[in-house]
């Protein structure tokens, strides 16, 4: 009995030192952490006005962090193929995400196969939110929602090109189809500058995009998807203000796989907070979200 009592504590104080010899390799790796480059993955096409912040965001990210912040873009099936890729990486922020919240809440309710919850990642800062517009080709007759309305009565149905299943412009062109008692065809798209060119070209009757996409190209606004005018089109009414009762907005920033160390996850909040003040992203916030907010 003895020798077995013997036994059981020498086995006792191994499991012990074994585990003080792990969590010790955890700290150290902690301490250590980042003696790599970071991965910052953007779930929309490059030259969306996500990739456009996530770049502007990555040197300050960069020059508080020691390491460099690379930027990459994995689009697809609305934004939950870049979500899902970050969701099943290691927590060791050495992966993170700069998105939207749409697929990491909504695209999951959608659909059954995205591979992850909304409880997969955490948040580190929110930098952004978005507002969403209503365009139109700019020699298109619709010059109002209700001209738009009007025509999708008289022709039985429109055309509207969207970011995907499951995002905030398909959900919001459903929402209107059904407040006008009226049929819109939703057409998905990998990005907000595929629908502009389509709409453009008088292959889609209408299209719903970032209202800050909208700025500069070569559509025209018609309606704004918000519950007040946006300041970047401020003579543009709301769908509200036309009559139905929907409205759309976004936000987003920075994410990671849950689960960070406490410390690692402090660091990364003060980081992502300091780049998203710094003169690079403020202006670019500045150019890109004339009809939204940006981190300040």
């Amino acid at each position: 009995a003895s020798m077995t009592h013997s036994r059981g504590r020498r086995t006792a104080f191994g499991l012990l030192a074994v585990a003080a010899a792990l969590l010790a390799q955890g700290v150290a790796h902690a301490d250590e952490w980042p003696n790599r480059p970071i991965q910052l993955v953007n779930p929309y096409p490059a030259g969306s006005v996500t990739d456009l912040l996530a770049r502007a965001l990555a040197p300050g990210l960069s020059s508080r962090l020691g390491q460099p912040v690379v930027v990459v873009n994995r689009d697809g099936a609305g934004g939950s193929v870049g979500v899902a890729s970050v969701a099943r990486a290691a927590p060791d922020g050495y992966t993170l995400t700069f998105t939207a919240t749409t697929p990491l809440i909504v695209s999951p309710m959608m659909r059954a196969d995205t591979g992850y919850t909304a409880d997969s990642l955490e948040g580190i800062c929110q930098t952004y939110d978005h507002a969403f517009a209503i365009v139109v080709a700019q020699n298109s007759p619709l010059r109002t929602l209700a001209d738009l309305v009007a025509a999708a009565r008289t022709r039985g149905s429109l055309q509207f090109g969207h970011l995907g299943i499951g995002s905030i412009q398909h959900l919001a062109g459903t929402s209107l189809a059904q407040a006008a008692g009226v049929e819109l065809e939703p057409v998905a798209y990998r990005g907000d500058g595929p629908v502009v060119v389509d709409v453009q070209g008088g292959r889609l009757d209408f299209g719903i995009t970032v209202a800050a996409f909208a700025v500069g190209q070569p559509v025209r606004v018609i309606s704004v998807l918000a519950d007040q005018r946006s300041p970047g089109f401020p003579d543009i009414p709301t769908v509200r203000e036309s009559g139905y009762p929907v409205s759309a907005g976004s936000y987003g920033g920075v994410l990671a796989p849950a689960g960070l160390p406490a410390a690692m996850r402090a660091r990364l909040e003060q980081a992502c907070a300091g780049a998203a003040t710094d003169e690079p992203y403020v202006a670019m916030a500045r150019r890109t979200l004339q009809p939204a907010n940006y981190y300040q």
